[in-house]
């Protein structure tokens, strides 16, 4: 007897960059929803450049 699978809907296509910071401990990192992520920063002013930089050039390593 033959059974249909359903499966999920493939996930959509990420078109708009979200970026936050996360702290861990004395550092923060800079984060994308795209999966991306920053380098860990004690000056929390260049984690939250890293973050510009990358929303406004994601393409950019």
């Amino acid at each position: 007897m033959a059974r249909e699978l359903e499966f999920a809907d493939p996930p959509a296509v990420i078109t708009e960059h979200r970026t936050t910071t996360v702290e861990h401990g004395r550092f923060l990192s800079a984060r994308c929803s795209c999966g991306w992520r920053g380098a860990a920063r004690r000056a929390r002013s260049r984690a939250r450049s890293d973050a510009e930089e990358h929303a406004a050039d994601p393409a950019a390593p």
